[in-house]
Order: structure tokens, then sequence, then C-alpha cells
């Protein structure tokens, strides 16, 4: 398992005072609890580095548990995919793989206990009129009137839904609490509804299903859960939490504590909002590069070792706070600047032909894998007469901060020669420049004595002949403002999708020891950024190589005004 270091923060210190005073009998358990009804994203990731780091760095355990109460929006697609993230991320639930169906049963009996202490009933009301009753955060609730039924009429009902004797949405089980609570999650909280849907682990066995916070902390104790580490959205629901476990005979009684959830700026982290991005084909799945999901960072390159660093970084807060994407691109950068080799990509060509080089003459330049780790080693660029180089490499007119090639100017080629720009060659229709026209002096080759002669401007070029065919994909933020859900009333959300987050470039070339290029490598293409191969599109072995910009060699993204 990933080694994760968890800084100290206010619920590292819960968990020492616990140790100390011996509270959980010197033990410490957390859980990482997603609900299968969508994938992983950045703000998940935040939640795993937790519950497992501060499992491990005190010596305990963390359970993996799919908190699978509503049939109607989990798949089994997902649980499969939250699995794969989770490893790749770089932690193992190792034999502690649960469902909270795995608890339905007791589930069930747990509720007939409630209804048994009088402290739980079948409620007829519709779901209208039940939000009526429930007030406002300045009204007090009013009760039901069916919060009075005696235990043996609700024991019957109860059973009687779980038969399937009644429709969906005609009656639910409430617990019985307090209906003028300032709390509105203590107003008598639904905890079972009827559903007559197939679940993905319980089949048809069941009609009715409990609801999550009922769920979530019975399951909490039944695995003997110490700290049950949340966001902050559920400090709210926490009295319930600890009310349900004082009213049961349960193992043990975990301590609820609530963080911040990661918002990170340009980007959303709503599984609905993900979900209809998806559906409504504005991204392509899933997986798609721009979006925060772990699968999209994954194919876009981002590295499990980044992400680490990233929630390391960004620490555990009590106060919601939003973090600039540009905190988790530089955590990439500093990752993949220690260990993607090096290599020379042109995205967008322009011919360029060597007067004074021989015709067939085809010679190899040695250039390292990388400056400073010998250990990747090296390999051969074939170099020839016909080059290409980036279009924004030559300007016909440049100004005076342009040291690359112009007309009459030199240039060097990186791990080759000076050359120098005789003239260029237009289209006659267009007037677009199709080809440049070079020399080159052969006394000023890289890593030869004759390259001590400096000229201020160094140019990547790929050989004509040799170089391979390859797409590009560049991408950019996914949003034009830094809080796109930032102002729902007013905005749908997608009104600031960035119509620019993807250019896709089908005419770059790559040098030749890109040729077998593995999917989810990564490489620095020099000058241009970390790139890395898609693991979805490409396939080397049929001659397509697809590349992802991971990420600029340094913030290219405009600043804000």
């Amino acid at each position: 398992m990933a080694e994760v270091n968890v800084p100290s923060n206010f619920i590292a210190d819960i968990v020492e005072r616990d140790l100390k005073t011996n509270k959980h009998a010197g033990r410490v358990a957390t859980r990482f609890p997603p609900e299968p009804n969508g994938y992983l994203h950045i703000g998940h990731a935040k939640s795993i580095c937790l519950n497992f780091g501060l499992a491990a760095k005190y010596g305990g355990k963390t359970n993996l548990r799919f908190d699978d109460t509503n049939p109607c929006t989990e798949d089994v697609e997902y649980i499969e995919a939250i699995k794969r993230d989770i490893r790749w991320l770089g932690f193992d639930w190792d034999d502690r793989l649960y469902y909270a169906s795995n608890y339905f049963d007791q589930l069930y009996g747990y509720a007939i206990d409630l209804i048994k202490q009088g402290k739980a009933y079948v409620c007829d009301l519709t779901a209208d009129k039940m939000r009526d009753y429930r007030g406002t955060l300045t009204e007090h609730g009013k009760e039901s009137p069916y919060r009075n039924r005696s235990v043996e009429e609700n024991i019957d009902l109860f059973e009687r839904m779980r038969r399937g004797e009644f429709p969906d949405g005609s009656r639910v089980l409430r617990a019985k609490i307090d209906m003028t609570s300032p709390n509105i999650n203590m107003r008598d909280p639904v905890i079972y509804r009827i559903r007559k849907e197939s679940h993905p682990m319980t089949g048809d066995k069941w009609c009715i299903y409990p609801m999550y916070d009922y769920t979530h902390c019975i399951s909490d104790a039944l695995e003997r859960i110490t700290h049950s580490i949340c966001t902050l959205e559920f400090e709210d629901h926490r009295p319930l939490y600890d009310w349900c476990l004082n009213q049961l005979d349960v193992p043990c009684h975990p301590q609820q504590i609530e963080f911040a959830r990661l918002n990170l700026n340009y980007t959303i982290m709503s599984k609905r909002k993900l979900l209809e991005l998806v559906r409504g084909n504005y991204v392509k799945g899933w997986d798609d590069p721009r979006l925060p999901t772990l699968q999209g960072l994954r194919r876009r390159g981002f590295t499990p070792e980044a992400i680490r660093d990233f929630c390391e970084r960004i620490g555990v807060a009590k106060r919601d706070s939003c973090v600039d994407m540009g905190l988790l691109e530089f955590c990439m950068r500093e990752d993949l600047e220690k260990k993607a080799p090096r290599a020379m990509s042109v995205l967008r060509p322009i011919r360029l032909v060597l007067e004074n080089y021989p015709e067939g003459q085809v010679e190899e330049l040695e250039a390292a894998y990388h400056p400073n780790v010998p250990e990747l080693g090296s390999r051969k660029i074939p170099f020839s007469r016909v080059l290409y180089i980036e279009q924004d490499d030559f300007m016909e007119n440049p100004s005076s901060e342009f040291f690359r090639l112009a007309p009459g100017r030199e240039a060097r080629l990186r791990y080759g020669y000076i050359i120098k720009c005789e003239r260029a060659i237009k289209d006659p229709i267009t007037g677009k420049i199709v080809e440049l026209r070079c020399t080159y002096d052969p006394d000023t080759k890289s890593g030869t004595s004759g390259s001590k002669r400096k000229v201020k401007g160094i140019i990547h070029w790929v050989s004509a002949d040799h170089s391979i065919p390859a797409e590009v994909r560049l991408y950019d933020r996914l949003f034009t403002v830094p809080n796109p859900s930032g102002d729902t009333d007013s905005h749908d959300y997608k009104e600031f999708l960035n119509p620019n987050s993807l250019e896709i470039i089908t005419s770059a070339r790559v040098e030749k020891s890109l040729t077998n290029a593995k999917p989810e490598a990564h490489y620095q293409f020099e000058r241009l950024g970390y790139f890395c191969v898609d693991a979805k599109d490409s396939d080397a072995a049929n001659g397509r190589l697809v590349f992802n910009r991971t990420v600029t060699l340094k913030d290219s993204w405009s600043k804000e005004s």
C-alpha cells in the first residue's frame, strides 16, 4: 500500500488523544464508504488518502464499504470502477470489503427493535405532506397523524411493507424523535422506504430499503469503526448518527468527525452534474480527461503519486475553501519532472530543407532520455536533409523579442547543428509559407567543440522521413469561470463550459523512438509539455499513436481579471 504522510491536523489530534486515553482499546479503524452511483473524483481521493493514511499512521486498518442502499442509482459497473481507482491510487483494503447490503437483515432487525421501543412508526403521509409537516428552519414541525400508532400495528404494517403488499411511496418507516427540534434532521426522519427495484447485490430479496443516515451509523458500529470521518455536509446529521446508536444494542459507538470537502476551481464535483455532462454528451464519458474523475485524470496522464502529494499539500481543515487547479498541476509537474523521459514532437509542422546537407545522408544524434536521470539511458535521433519544425518557431517579420528562425537568422536545432534560414517558400495561391530553405553549419554539432558557438534560439525538430505521425490532444480548463456552480439561481453551470477545452491535432509528428510507446507512458515533449499515451485510443501495434497533454511545462492559464 502507498505510503501517505499525514501531517498533524485536528483529526489526527483526536486520534492521538483517543490512543492516549485507550478510548477504543488502542484500536484505530476507519472506512471509505462510497455510494456506487458514479465514478470517483479528485474529492474522493482526498477522503481515501485521509482514511487510509490515518489508519496506517497509527497502526490501524481501513475498510472499503459500499453504501448501496439505493438500487435505483447503483450499478456493478461503478463498484468495479471504484475498486480499480482505489488500487490505482495506491491503497488496498485487503480482505475488508463490505457492502451495506451485507447488513440488510440486521438493519431490519434493528428497525423492529426501534418499533418495539416506541421509537419508530409507519407513516402514510405523502412526500408532499411530509414536507409540509416537517416545518422550516424558523418554524417547528407538526406531528404526523400516524405517529401514535400502536407497536403491534407498526410491526404488522412494517412486515407487510417488507412482503411487498403496498405500492412504492405509499408508506415509510420513520424514527420517532422530536418534531420541535431545531435540527430538521431530527424531526422524525425516514429510515425505510418502499422501493420495488432489484438490487445489484441482493437481487429481489428486498422491496424496502434503509435510508443512508440510518444505515451508515449502524454499518460503522457493526464493523467496529473507531473514527467515522466524513465531509462537512454531514455535520448536521451527526445528532441522528448518535441517536440511532444510542437506542440500539450495537458492538461499539464510533465517533463521527467532519472535515472540509475538496473544492477545485474551474471544475465541478457534484456527481449529479458529472452524470449530466456524461449523459448529455458534453464530455466523452466518465474517463474524459477534462473531468476531475480519477479515471479522467488517469487517462490524461496524472499519476497517483502526484494526486497523493496534492492531497497532502492541501491538508485537512474544518472550513470549506476552494483550491486552485494550478496546485494540482504543480504537483503533477514536480512528479513528472523527476521521471518522465524526454522526446521531441512537432505539433504543427512546417517543412524545413537543409540545402547544403547531402541528399540521402542520415546520421544518428545521441540524446539522453533525461538530463538528470542517467539510468534512463539515451536514444538515437535520426537527422537528415528534410526536417519538420514548429510553425511558431519561424516568423517572417520578427519582433525584437523573437529569437528563433527568421529570414537571415540563425537558431540551434536541439541536439544538432546551428542552422540559418535563407528564404521562405510560399504557396503561390494562398501566400501561406509552406517550406523553409536553410543551411547548416557542419562545425557546430552538439557535443563537439563546435557546439561552443552560441545563438539565442534553440528549437526542436524531427526528421521528415524518420518521424512517425501521431494525434495529439491538448486539454484546457473545462469551464471558463472559477466557480461554475456558484450562481445557479441565475445561470446554468453548463453556460460556462469552455468551448476550447479540447483541441485535437492530427498533423503531429513524433520522433522514431516513440514507435512502440506503451499505454499510459509519460514523456516530456521538449518545449511543449508533459504528455501521456492515451490508453484507450492508441494502438501502437497498428501504427496509431494518440498523446494527451497532461500539463504544460509552466502555467499557461490566463490570469483572471
